[in-house]
């Protein structure tokens, strides 16, 4: 649909009028509004015709559900996605406004925790680009991932109240609200040989939908991302007429909690339950709003499967899976094998992870409690399995145990994902071997035609395109702008990239990148950066498993090492770090705090701060991520090996030209054989590595004592560093080491080393640099939904 400008410039003034504002004496923000309610409309009726044509054609539905979205900002991805943003921005200019300045009045819609939510929202990307009919389904948080603030190297939460600023982009749908039912008791009884099942005493919760709408790029799709909040169905007056208060409004505060904020701190009983009743939640409304769907379009769910695709993104929307039994077997009348077979060719399922203790259990009584029926449904999946598994294997209970759904008193989700399930995916190559060698092996020899890859992608134009145009600018001057489209076109650049005068002008782009980090680092932390330096960056949720602590252990050294030589040659570098710590996980703030703590100390050394520099971005959020990625010149991704399921941060610094310095873990592996030995610097063990250094005993008490550079380092977070010591973190390292920080350090020393040589060279690293953007092609999300498309979900 082709929109004049003169018509989006009357549309535009129409709604400062609605605001209440005149065009000459609107702020930024009203006219932040006024845009985004044109886009939204524009983008409401593009659904609407969309719909009208999947509908006629009936044509199947992917639904994709999620606990997280992390979307960031609307306007600035679909105003490139409609290819309005020129448009737009010299419509601003006849009122003297700035686009760039609109967009900084959009708050990050931060409702997802890191790599899992971020993935789900390119995703609906690439489901609109690519024109596929696309649901996708979360909560509608009123508090999304908290704001960090770091004060005196601590973080702290704030509330991310994000609405005011994004409930722009939100389209109430009350007429297709549903309720959903906790607690209660379960009346069992037979009529006329059947059995049946009633409900009784339970509370209910009222859903509500509201929909978010993302345009594909230069495509009629349109994805719409269905958030449900939580309300309480009706005030009841009785209760409060007789003067219980507490128990009239407690129904409607306990019910609203559901969607207020986004993952509770779950160390404690509530925070457990609050958790639970989110995901069914989540999972009951959103399988009555597809089964409603499609009753309506069909009248019958005898060909649901054939219609419908539901996709499971980590196990937190799993009782998705009982939920669809439930509807078939009590609302609808089917026997159980054949609502098990609509179940069984309905849902698919991606893991996330590799570590075993991250696989999501549930107390089994709290699970009976909150989840009555959905427990009987799980109970009965449990006994069936147990008896296929029992003419499978006879004798082999251990394997049993291992693969059951209910055992020792839990309720095991992966378990019942990996069972209930048609496909089960990982996010990288390397992920998919070790989901199918050790995570879910036992189910692997059991349907080993059940398992399947699909490496993850990133929706590559929000950080190429939208977010660096200096780079964007070179590739169309060198190799056209079909890569726009389609990201394959990116190998074209990888023959300018011997070109002096190519590598001139990409070394600019990336010098204009890193200035605007550096300014914007000035304005808001009030920190000085030099941009002469390497920008070596590591932004990432803060976890142990990401070793954040390795790089820190390195800067120590490095900064030991500059101190006892302040004259020595050394290149310099600026070491970049973004992270959120999870509320509850202590030693990832102390990791945060040794971080800041190292960055404070150096740079009161005037003789060691202009070659060495560490720098904590506070409040790290998807917006961030488009500033800092163009200006990154080294890309750390150095998880131990067999940790990581994939990253796509990875993905995002290879497409803005920086170079990987990381283990071969996740889809590292697939950047190295796309950019070989000479474009990556790749370090410490091997997944099969670690596995044998685990199994002939690791001992890190002896690295420490043997490597007085270790030694010297870890002894130094003993005794204080501006002022802090850090003994936990000292002495995880030594007589724990989890993720085997200690073994793999002097593997990243000479890593570490490799890069200021290769930086010194300019006409090799800006080599470096082009091929590795000339490689990011395979990493776009529209290549990854085509995977799905084709191998899993069978669209056509």
């Amino acid at each position: 649909m082709n929109y004049s400008k003169s018509y989006l410039k009357s549309e535009i003034v129409k709604n400062l009028g609605t605001l209440r504002v005149k065009p000459e004496t609107a702020s930024n923000e009203k006219y932040y509004k006024a845009v985004s309610m044109v886009v939204n409309k524009l983008l409401e009726n593009k659904s609407k015709h969309f719909k009208a044509h999947n509908a006629s054609t009936g044509r199947k539905q992917v639904s994709y559900l999620s606990m997280e979205f992390l979307m960031g900002r609307s306007l600035k991805t679909n105003l490139h996605n409609l290819m309005l943003t020129e448009d737009i921005r010299e419509i601003l200019k006849e009122f003297d406004v700035n686009l760039s300045d609109i967009y900084e009045c959009e708050p990050d819609a931060g409702l997802g925790n890191g790599g899992l939510g971020r993935l789900a929202a390119c995703y609906l990307d690439g489901l609109a680009t690519r024109g596929y009919n696309s649901y996708g389904y979360s909560i509608l948080y009123e508090f999304g991932i908290f704001k960090q603030k770091i004060i005196d190297g601590w973080q702290t939460e704030l509330p991310d109240n994000w609405l005011p600023g994004g409930e722009v982009w939100l389209n109430p749908q009350p007429e297709l609200a549903v309720d959903v039912h906790f607690g209660g008791h379960i009346d069992e009884f037979w009529d006329n040989g059947y059995h049946y099942s009633s409900h009784k005493n339970y509370s209910v919760v009222k859903a509500v939908p509201y929909d978010m709408y993302v345009s594909g790029y230069n495509s009629t799709g349109v994805s719409v991302l269905r958030l449900w909040k939580a309300e309480s169905p009706a005030f009841d007056m009785e209760s409060f007429n007789r003067g219980d208060y507490t128990g009239a409004l407690g129904q409607s505060i306990s019910a609203e909690a559901i969607s207020k904020i986004l993952y509770p701190n779950d160390n404690h009983t509530q925070g457990k339950m609050l958790r639970l009743r989110q995901q069914y939640f989540l999972c009951a409304a959103s399988i009555a709003d597809i089964t409603n769907r499609h009753m309506r379009d069909y009248g019958t769910l005898d060909n649901f499967a054939e219609k419908n695709a539901i996709h499971i993104n980590d196990t937190h929307p799993t009782l998705a899976i009982p939920e669809l039994m439930r509807i078939l077997l009590d609302e609808c009348g089917y026997g159980w094998d054949q609502a098990w077979k609509i179940v069984r060719e309905t849902f698919a399922y991606t893991n996330h992870t590799v570590m075993k203790e991250a696989l999501e259990i549930w107390n089994e009584d709290i699970f009976k409690e909150i989840l009555p029926r959905i427990y009987q449904i799980v109970a009965e999946i449990n006994r069936r399995f147990v008896e296929e598994m029992n003419m499978c294997f006879g004798w082999d209970q251990m394997r049993i145990e291992r693969m059951a759904i209910l055992s020792n008193h839990q309720v095991r989700m992966a378990n019942l994902c990996v069972y209930a399930t048609h496909t089960v995916n990982g996010v990288s190559r390397l992920h998919s071997e070790i989901i199918k060698d050790d995570v879910f092996n036992d189910f692997y020899k059991m349907t080993p035609d059940k398992f399947t890859n699909v490496t993850n992608g990133i929706a590559y134009r929000r950080w190429l395109s939208q977010s660096n145009p200096a780079l964007t600018s070179l590739l169309k001057e060198t190799i056209g702008d079909g890569f726009i489209e389609d990201a394959s076109e990116l190998a074209k650049f990888k023959k300018f990239a011997a070109d002096s005068a190519v590598q001139k002008k990409l070394e600019q782009a990336k010098q204009t990148a890193k200035q605007a980090l550096a300014d914007y680092m000035l304005k808001k932390q009030k920190i000085s950066m030099n941009v002469d330096s390497i920008f070596d960056v590591q932004v990432k949720r803060m976890h142990e498993y990401k070793r954040q602590h390795l790089n820190a252990l390195n800067i120590i050294t490095d900064y030991l090492y500059l101190l006892d030589n302040p004259d020595a040659p050394f290149v310099p570098k600026t070491y970049i770090f973004g992270a959120k710590a999870a509320p509850g996980y202590y030693m990832a703030k102390q990791i945060i705090k040794l971080l800041c703590c190292l960055s404070e100390e150096i740079a009161r050394n005037s003789q060691i701060s202009d070659k060495l520099s560490v720098v904590y971005i506070e409040d790290y959020s998807v917006t961030l991520s488009e500033l800092i990625m163009p200006a990154s010149e080294i890309s750390e991704q150095i998880s131990l090996a067999g940790t990581e399921a994939s990253g796509t941060g990875n993905m995002k610094f290879m497409l803005n030209g920086a170079i990987t310095l990381g283990t071969l873990d996740g889809a590292n592996v697939e950047i190295h054989d796309i950019v070989g030995d000479d474009n990556m610097i790749v370090f410490g063990m091997t997944a099969e590595e670690v596995v044998q250094r685990k199994e002939i005993g690791y001992s890190p008490i002896e690295i420490y004592n043997s490597n007085p550079t270790i030694r010297r380092a870890i002894d130094l977070m003993l005794s204080g560093i501006n002022g802090q010591t850090f003994e936990d973190i000292a002495n995880s390292l030594k007589f724990n080491d989890p993720y085997m920080v200690l073994a793999d350090f002097d593997s990243y020393r000479k890593a570490q080393n490799k890069v200021s040589e290769l930086y010194l060279d300019r006409k090799k690293w800006n080599e470096m640099s082009a091929i590795n953007i000339a490689g990011a092609g395979y990493f776009s999300a529209d290549r990854a939904i085509e995977d799905y498309a084709q191998k899993i979900w069978k669209l056509n």
